[in-house]
């Protein structure tokens, strides 16, 4: 039986904690340091749940650890734990900066660890129709690409203060810039490195936030293809879609609609939906199922942690074009 521990009891590391329970692991710890949260966690799930990292690692060794706090402290908390070998699981982004990521990713390398950065929509079924989708070329060669991801802060969670969230505060590592999905997924579909990128992005609401929350993306790819991305905490009405224009046709999807949409001109319009009553919960267990089975097979993962220092750096120069306010070669 693995021996599990979870830093951060909030809303994903009680995910991962349900998800993991469901798997049939039992060897569990979390490490909380919010002590109604703590609480409540510990009965609800009846696992032992300690306020500090030095109270876990003073009870047991641990063979796995999901690090689920804020992005700040994510090196900071996952860093001694690789270094005893541990094998890591870390919520995205990997970090809030470029800072400790070469060493962490060294030490990784030499422990041979089995890390992976969390990509929960990756293993979505309309988001896995794209991939094969785009693979096998049913558009043909992928001319330009397009998504957009924007919801009202305040009603990401609503049963808690905006303000308090990691989110809304730099020193947490917030901003919209480092809520780093569509990036992941946008160079994951179009299958290339980045070679050179724009942005824009500001503080264009009255929340009470000290970080950016609109961001304007304009990126070329290795290959050519031209992709734009925008993300923005202030849309009332969630949106979410991605678009692929290629030379034969285009692929849809948009969260609202619950399918993929593929158009051509020879054989017309074809609708991919989602199943009823899917959950979107299964997408975070099939991405921990991958990850265990990995760690049996001592595999690479799909997004392991050199994946997520490429995507740091591509959240960082998009930062440096918007304060230069000029374009930056990324590769």
């Amino acid at each position: 039986m693995k021996k599990i521990l979870i830093i951060g009891g909030g809303s994903i590391g009680k995910r991962h904690l349900k998800n993991l329970l469901f798997l049939g692991e039992k060897d569990i710890m979390v490490v909380e340091v919010n002590p109604e949260r703590a609480n409540t966690l510990g009965k609800e799930y009846d696992i032992t749940v300690v306020g500090s990292i030095g109270e876990a690692v003073n009870k047991k060794n641990f063979d796995i650890v999901f690090v689920c706090t804020p992005s700040v402290y994510h090196l900071e908390n996952a860093l001694s734990f690789v270094e005893q070998g541990c094998d890591l699981f870390i919520e995205k982004p990997l970090s809030h900066s470029l800072e400790g990521v070469d060493r962490l990713v060294a030490v990784v390398k030499e422990k041979k660890i089995v890390t992976m950065i969390g990509s929960n929509w990756k293993f979505y079924p309309l988001f896995q129709k794209m991939k094969e989708l785009l693979e096998v070329g049913v558009i043909g060669k992928v001319l330009s690409a397009r998504c957009e991801s924007g919801q009202y802060l305040p009603d990401w969670h609503p049963w808690e203060d905006y303000r308090k969230g990691y989110s809304a505060n730099k020193e947490l590592g917030g901003g919209i810039l480092l809520d780093s999905h569509e990036f992941d997924y946008l160079t994951w579909f179009i299958g290339e490195s980045v070679k050179k990128l724009a942005c824009f992005s500001d503080r264009r609401s009255n929340l009470e936030i000290d970080v950016e929350d609109t961001a304007a993306v304009i990126l070329q790819f290795t290959g050519g293809t031209i992709g734009e991305i925008h993300l923005d905490y202030t849309q009332r009405f969630p949106q979410r879609n991605f678009e692929f224009f290629g030379e034969t046709g285009t692929i849809l999807w948009d969260a609202t609609l619950k399918k993929v949409i593929l158009r051509s001109k020879e054989s017309g319009e074809t609708n991919f939906p989602l199943r009823d009553n899917y959950d979107l919960n299964n997408m975070y267990i099939e991405e921990v199922k991958h990850f265990l089975e990995c760690i049996d097979e001592r595999k690479e993962t799909n997004t392991p942690m050199e994946r997520g220092a490429s995507i740091i750096k591509l959240i960082q120069a998009a930062k440096e074009s918007s304060e230069k306010n000029q374009i930056i070669f990324v590769s």
